[in-house]
Parts: C-alpha cells; sequence; structure tokens
C-alpha cells in the first residue's frame, strides 16, 4: 500500500465519475456508488448531506469512516472507485455498528 492520502477521492470531477458509473449498491446506513479505476489501489470517498445534521455530527461520522476503512483496507477490493453517501440512521450508531455496516456493504459487492 502507498500512502493513505491516495487512497482517497477528493476532487468534486472524481466523484462525479463514479456517480454517473451508477453501479450502485447499499443499505440501511449507506448508498455505495462504485467504479471501475485502472489503478492497483481502491478509492473511498465519503458524502455527508445537511440533512444528516450540524457539521460536528458530519465530521464526527466521516472520521470515524475514515478510520473504519483504514483499518479495513485489506478487504476492500482494489481497481475500484467507492463512494459512500451516508444516511440519516448513521447518526444513531455506534462506532462498532458503522463499521459493521462499512464492512456489510463491502462484502455484498465482492
Amino acid at each position: 500500500m502507498k500512502d493513505m492520502k491516495d487512497c482517497y477521492l477528493k476532487k468534486n470531477i472524481e466523484f462525479q465519475r463514479v456517480y454517473s458509473a451508477r453501479i450502485i449498491n447499499g443499505n440501511r446506513t449507506f448508498t455505495l456508488f462504485i467504479k471501475k479505476n485502472n489503478l492497483d489501489i481502491p478509492r473511498v470517498g465519503f458524502t455527508i448531506t445537511k440533512k444528516v445534521g450540524n457539521a460536528v455530527t458530519r465530521n464526527k461520522i466521516k472520521r470515524r469512516l475514515r478510520e473504519v476503512y483504514r483499518l479495513n483496507y485489506n478487504k476492500v477490493k482494489p481497481g475500484y472507485d467507492y463512494v459512500f453517501v451516508v444516511k440519516k440512521t448513521a447518526v444513531d450508531l455506534s462506532y462498532n455498528e458503522l463499521e459493521s455496516s462499512f464492512l456489510h456493504v463491502i462484502r455484498r459487492v465482492r
């Protein structure tokens, strides 16, 4: 694995490419968009709308998701870009429940 910084989608155009591929999966906590990236690493991005909560809540969820991804990096299929769109139900989840939901949606993709 290279630097973890290379494993995240950051630019709007990168997110738009994944959305336009229209390969969608999900569960109660996330909607997951997927697109092949022709790289040897998986890249991930997280989107949380203002409907989910205030800035503090959204940032807390995003920090937790980045940590879940970092710890479970080896379980994510390489060669794809993933965009997780977080739903309102994520606000009430503990870290372990969030991790479980993340792994559930990743298993469904594999």
